[in-house]
């Protein structure tokens, strides 16, 4: 969408940590970070959580604790139509318990937006911004740890190319487009709050 509001980290005046706070007093929605895996959703939503002074959870890790398996196990055991069948009442749960306390981040699983129900959810009750990032960076954030089930038994950046290419219009339509790219995740974290900040 091209009337996103959308800034690169690190540049500008950012919010100063009163601003920011003042910023998350008219929120009153939760936040919920989308995008791909390796956009730095949960890093960044740790930064922003804390600047904002309010709770995150991700996703992924409610999941797992849920199941009592790992994402990858579930994958494996389940299949992924289960999965994201699972994923989408344990968002749906997180969006209600942060809801409820008016605030809250949410980093969530990089094919959690593409779920025409739990997109909706997201839509309606918070404000979902889309952490968009280079193929490049992706593929070596992603690296780090061999855990991801949709990146075995293939090239990464040709997955993670047409990944980018079948998801991108169902992340367009997050009210709200961050650029991360390699740097300080608190910039990135800035950056979402001065644009939630020109969005309200």
């Amino acid at each position: 969408m091209d009337d996103q509001p959308s800034a690169p980290p690190g540049r500008g005046r950012h919010p100063d940590a009163a601003a920011a706070r003042a910023i998350a007093a008219r929120i009153g929605r939760p936040i919920v970070l989308v995008g791909l895996m390796g956009a730095g959703k949960t890093t960044v939503g740790r930064r922003l959580a804390s600047l904002l002074r309010t709770e995150f959870v991700d996703a992924d890790d409610a999941i797992e604790d849920a199941a009592q398996l790992s994402i990858a196990e579930i994958f494996e055991q389940f299949g992924e139509e289960y999965f994201r069948d699972g994923e989408r009442r344990v968002i749906a749960r997180l969006i209600e318990d942060s809801a409820r306390n008016k605030g809250g981040v949410i980093a969530t699983g990089g094919g959690a937006f593409c779920n025409s129900e739990t997109r909706a959810l997201i839509l309606a009750e918070a404000v979902a911004v889309w952490i968009d990032c280079d193929i490049d960076t992706l593929v070596e954030r992603t690296g780090r740890r061999n855990v991801r089930p949709l990146l075995r038994g293939g090239d990464p950046h040709e997955i993670l190319s047409r990944l980018h290419r079948e998801r991108r219009e169902f992340y367009a339509q997050a009210p709200i487009r961050i650029n991360s790219r390699t740097g300080p995740h608190q910039d990135t974290a800035l950056a979402i709050i001065e644009a939630i900040d020109k969005w309200l």
